[in-house]
């Protein structure tokens, strides 16, 4: 075994105990089982979305494509235009992202 240390605000670590004990789980399992999660998954266990509830990805699409659209002054008719941006073969510039 070995120890992991972490900063975080005492009243998050608070309220996070309460929520976790009324799971029957203390804070040092909780961690571990999202560890777990994560080595199975390949990654962070859910979703992270932005403060306007897009997923990051999706987000930064929006910014490349806002920063296209600004160099080649290309004009979309509708924001569905925009949102079929993800559903295009043609966005290589975020594929990287993926």
């Amino acid at each position: 075994m070995t120890t992991i240390q972490i900063r975080t605000q005492e009243n998050l670590k608070k309220k996070a105990q309460k929520v976790l004990s009324e799971l029957g789980l203390d804070m040092s399992t909780a961690i571990n089982m999202y560890l777990v999660q994560i080595t199975k998954q390949g990654g962070i266990p859910f979703h992270i979305l932005t403060e306007n509830g897009m997923t990051m990805l999706a987000e930064r699409k929006i910014l490349l494509a806002e920063a296209d659209a600004r160099k080649s002054k290309k004009t979309y008719s509708s924001a569905k235009d925009v949102h079929d941006l993800d559903k295009d073969d043609d966005n290589s510039a975020c594929e990287s992202l993926k």
